[in-house]
Formats: C-alpha cells, structure tokens, sequence
C-alpha cells in the first residue's frame, strides 16, 4: 500500500475478508502529507473547492470557515468535508466532471479552490478563464519518500506483489524507484495514473471501471484472485 498510511489502512480495512486472509499487507506510503501554516483569507469567498481529503484536513486544521458551500470531487473528499462540518456536495469523481458542473450551476463567486502544491487539471485557472472567478491557495506539501525496507524486500523477492496506485504522482514515484523481480500485479486508479507504469515490468496492469475507492476495492480482489490462480494457488471464489 503506497497511500499515506492512516489512507492505506482505511483502504484495506473495507477489502473483503476473504481477500485480507490471502495477502500479508506491506504499508510503504510513497507520498507524505504536510499541512503548511498558512493564513486563508476567506473574506470574499463564496464557497471552498476540495479535490481531495488531504485539503479538507488541512483546511479544517487551519479553521477555515464551516459556513461555505463546499464543492468536492470524489466520495472520500466529500464525506471528509461533510465529517469537518461543511455543507459539501459531491459534483463529480474527476476534476474535469467538477469543471463542468462548476460552469453549468455557476454558484456564486468567488470560490477558493484548497489545494496541495501538487495538482493537476488547473481547476481555479480554467474556471476563471471561463467566467467563473475561482482562487487557489496551497495549504499542504506531498512529500516523495522512498520504499521502506519491508516492502524493497518484497520487490527483491518471488513473490507476486499487488500494488494500487491512486494517483498518476504516486504513480510516477513508484516507477522510479520499483526495482527487484518480484512478479508485480498492479492496479491503477485513472488512465491518467497508469500510464506512469507502463515503463515498468509487470504481469498484469488493471485500471479501476470508475476513480472510486469501491472500484479500486474490486479490481483489487479481481487481481488477487487472478494472481493467485497464476501462481498455482487454489482458489474457489
């Protein structure tokens, strides 16, 4: 598992049990998450955009207002939101599908998009160029690490290794630094986030039906159950 760990857990946690009880977990975060000590002014602001739970947690943190609407992308964002205090509405599992609900409803502005210092899609800049003015602010770092020892062990092994990718940085980072030759199973959460991973060796490369933890969830166990019939292992679901 290569989220932020409390992520990662909540992930495995929701698996199938049956799926649990076939795989020993390696919890090797790629990606840390620093909330930044920054003022966000929100005086003239109409409404918050998250694309992702990190900013909410970090706007909470922070004591941004809980009186704005707040437009989120994505089922985890939006219940993170809706858990912090806001009044938040899903509008979409990508930031394009947030674009285009933004410019169709056109709520009132200006809006504050949260942002981490690394994001893609150019949400508050495309809004703003058609009409809608949108700000932005960074209130958190995502800070690349490396594998941990357990899970470089794994990758110098033989045995087959499962591993969801949720994001095309994560993706990028553990391509770079996946060495070993362990057979490598993975499961990659967007186009956008497998193609990264197409320079690597791998048995097989999955993408998720829908950006969602529930799909991440399914073709995780779909891969499971595939690997393991590869590898000779019996299998009856």
């Amino acid at each position: 598992m290569t989220r932020p760990r409390a992520a990662s857990e909540r992930f495995v946690a929701q698996l199938p049990t049956r799926v649990r009880s076939r795989v020993e977990v390696i919890y090797s975060p790629i990606l840390e998450i620093r909330p930044l000590n920054v003022v966000v002014d929100t005086g003239e602001t109409r409404g918050l955009i998250f694309t992702s739970a990190n900013s909410v947690n970090a706007a909470a943190s922070l004591g941004v207002r809980r009186d704005l609407p707040a437009f989120c992308v994505g089922t985890a964002t939006t219940g993170t939101a809706k858990g912090a205090g806001w009044d938040a509405t899903m509008v979409g599992y990508t930031a394009e599908e947030l674009v285009a609900y933004l410019l169709k409803h056109r709520p009132e502005s200006p809006l504050m998009h949260l942002r981490g210092e690394h994001t893609r899609g150019n949400v508050a800049g495309r809004l703003t160029e058609s009409g809608l003015t949108v700000h932005e602010q960074v209130v958190y770092q995502q800070r690349l690490l490396p594998l941990t020892s357990e899970a470089a062990a794994a990758a110098a092994g033989d045995r087959p290794v499962i591993a969801p990718l949720f994001s095309p940085r994560t993706a990028r980072q553990f391509a770079e630094i996946w060495t070993g030759p362990a057979p490598l199973w993975l499961v990659a959460i967007s186009e956008a986030t497998a193609e990264p991973l197409y320079s690597l060796e791998y048995q097989r490369l999955k993408i998720a039906k829908e950006p969602t933890p529930k799909k991440m969830r399914k073709a995780v166990k779909k891969l499971v159950k595939h690997a393991m019939r590869v590898e000779g292992i019996e299998t009856t679901d």
